[in-house]
């Protein structure tokens, strides 16, 4: 698959380094379960016939740049983490935030993972987001 290298950034490189999963076509990839390789060459000529030969074709042709892509995305992309607080309920966990108790931090993709997967132990989420310039309007 040809890409422009911002396209790629935001596609591929920015979820995949938080453990995300991406969708390229119709495949969603899991990057605990697959494996990347970036190749930066010339365009693949109209005469290749098949994703098989092309790839052959392109791993002779181009450079693998998937190391140096992929440090230059985990240093650009923000840390995300989440953060487990244990609890009885939402409430509860609310209520012992508010007095000072606070949850462990765990990677962003475990988090991820265990609502992904109905973790029936999660029993509630807070997304906190940055603020944007904008006011809120007064209601």
């Amino acid at each position: 698959m040809n890409v422009e290298e911002d396209e790629l950034r935001k596609a591929v490189l920015e979820p995949w380094v938080m453990g995300l999963p991406l969708k390229l076509g119709e495949e969603t990839w899991e990057p605990r379960d697959s494996r990347l390789t970036i190749l930066r060459g010339p365009e693949l000529p109209a005469s290749v016939s098949d994703d098989d030969e092309g790839w052959t074709v392109a791993q002779r042709v181009a450079e693998d740049v998937t190391r140096g892509m992929l440090e230059a995305a985990e240093a650009s992309v923000p840390a995300q983490t989440a953060v487990l607080v244990e609890a009885d309920s939402l409430d509860s966990a609310l209520r012992d935030l508010g007095n000072g108790r606070l949850g462990r931090q765990v990677p962003w993709a475990t988090a991820v993972e265990r609502i992904q997967a109905r973790d029936p132990e999660v029993t509630g989420v807070i997304l906190v987001v940055k603020r944007s310039g904008l006011a809120w309007p007064a209601l």
